[in-house]
């Protein structure tokens, strides 16, 4: 048989206090989609960096084409033939799709760049790809999706054999998605080995030939097409079996006191009139298609974004917020769906991020933590929330994303707000950190808080909520009790056009 295009074996590489990875192994054939799967902290981020040649590995041996090779720097794996794109883009905004593609490398005439041979040889490798953009397009004004074009584009334009995938359809539209789809299968065709990463057990099935599994940076299994089955594959990634979870029930919660009703909420480009209450103990699903206005709401109703009107009652007392400082006071804590932005501050340890939305409570004038009481906070969170972490110490940037959605957590919990509202709480976050944040969810409900999920997976409204709201086009279009409401029945209300709203409402 022909030796496979990449293959590892018995990878091991620490970090002081942490053994990422310990004896992995796995091996790349040209022309096939493996998926590689494990919880955050699992060991993939660090194992990917290490094949792109920006950390050294500590033990163990990488072959190209059966023969050993040495990365110790960027510029050797795209020299090997090996790109890679990371979940969080880098692009330049005001520069062109042509100088983010070929940066550093633009054809020259002479002592002077060639725009002209730089749009040129720039067409005829998205052409070749078949990505439907102008060499001249400012990356600034791409969409999302188009900028993973671009990401594409630049890794391949090193004549890359191995493309590696980190989280790719993370921030896409589903049409999006469906491009990229097609391009991997292009790639495929051309004899391109691609090593996929992602959450999502759909596009799993979907896209792998094979799936590789790690678990706690150690080599679980691997499975063949034929052998892919997501419960068999989330066991080998938690080590445990992961159930379905009943579903709550609205009448569970129907007589408790309302601590947030909602009356009238507008903005001036999208939201119109928007109204709905959140019971003590409840958890209030937001469902809808992008642009549907979830994320606004919950935007106007912290005063992040101006409203034209609306009317807002904390337990029955009429409350003023046109800042979110001011919904902090009110009791109301928002966790953005972008964590990293702005919810925590990367370079700033767990307890300093646990304290942020506290620290007067906590902290003396000049910021620093007075007494202790702050860090004893601090470690009752992270023992109570199962963060894992070396220590209160550690510096958010190295925790997990699962992790680091807790600490996020574990701001407004030390804040003490009675109404919480989660903007896509899971987020790229593994099946089983999921599972960690659904059970944390359900047990802040049942203390008696009042939490708001935005989420743009059906399944994890279905599974989180007593009662579920449907937005289209700004508007609220239907509020279902969880008894009631399928994904079917979900979607219909969410793509209701403007004559049908009133009906629903």
């Amino acid at each position: 048989m022909t030796a496979p295009l990449l293959d590892v074996e018995g990878i091991s590489k620490s970090f002081p206090g942490v053994r990422a990875l310990h004896d992995v192994r796995f091996h790349l054939r040209a022309g096939e989609v493996l998926v590689l799967v494990g919880e955050n902290g699992a060991g993939k981020s660090t194992l990917m960096k290490i094949l792109s040649g920006i950390y050294a590995r500590d033990e163990g041996t990488i072959r190209v084409d059966g023969r050993p090779v040495e990365i110790a720097n960027p510029a050797e794996a795209q020299d090997l033939g090996i790109s890679i794109i990371h979940q969080e883009m880098n692009l330049a905004s005001d520069l062109t799709v042509a100088q983010n593609i070929f940066i550093g490398r633009e054809p020259r005439v002479g002592p002077f760049l060639s725009e002209r041979a730089l749009n040129a040889k720039t067409s005829d490798l998205l052409r070749e790809l078949g990505i439907a953009l102008a060499p001249s397009q400012l990356v600034g004004d791409l969409t999302v999706g188009q900028q993973q074009m671009v990401e594409i584009a630049k890794a391949l334009s090193y004549d890359a054999r191995v493309l590696i995938m980190d989280e790719p359809t993370s921030a896409l539209t589903d049409s999006e998605v469906e491009t990229l789809f097609r391009l991997i299968a292009d790639l495929k065709a051309r004899g391109t080995g691609i090593v996929y990463i992602s959450h999502r057990m759909e596009e799993l099935q979907r896209l792998a030939d094979r799936v590789t599994v790690l678990r706690d940076g150690e080599h679980v299994g691997d499975l063949d097409r034929s052998e892919i089955s997501i419960p068999r594959i989330i066991e080998m990634m938690v080590g445990r079996h992961v159930g379905e979870g009943a579903r709550p029930k609205s009448t569970d919660v129907a007589r408790e006191e309302v601590a947030l009703r909602v009356t009238g909420l507008s903005t001036r480009s999208l939201l119109k009139d928007v109204s709905f209450e959140v019971h003590r103990g409840e958890i209030l699903g937001f469902a809808g298609l992008m642009g549907a206005g979830r994320t606004e709401t919950a935007r106007a109703l912290i005063g992040a974004d101006h409203r034209t009107s609306g009317h807002i009652e904390v337990h029955g007392r009429a409350v003023r917020i046109s800042q979110p400082a001011d919904a902090v006071k009110n009791g109301i804590g928002y966790l953005s769906e972008d964590r990293k932005q702005f919810g925590l501050m990367l370079e700033q340890d767990v307890a300093f991020n646990t304290m942020l939305a506290s620290m007067r409570s906590y902290a003396n004038g000049i910021g620093w933590m007075r007494d202790g009481r702050g860090r004893d906070v601090t470690k009752r969170y992270v023992k109570d929330l199962r963060v894992k972490t070396p220590s209160i110490g550690q510096t958010v940037k190295l925790l997990s994303g699962g992790n680091q959605q807790k600490v996020v957590i574990a701001k407004w919990l030390a804040r003490d707000c009675d109404v919480l509202i989660f903007d896509e709480p899971t987020r790229g976050i593994d099946v089983g950190a999921k599972e960690e944040i659904y059970t944390l969810l359900h047990s802040l409900a049942a203390e008696g808080k009042a939490i708001i999920v935005i989420s743009s997976e059906l399944p994890e409204v279905l599974r989180l909520s007593h009662r579920i709201v449907a937005m289209a086009n700004g508007r609220v279009t239907g509020v279902l009790d969880n008894e009631e409401a399928s994904q079917e029945k979900i979607m219909e209300y969410c793509t209701m056009d403007s004559a049908s709203e009133g009906q629903a409402a």
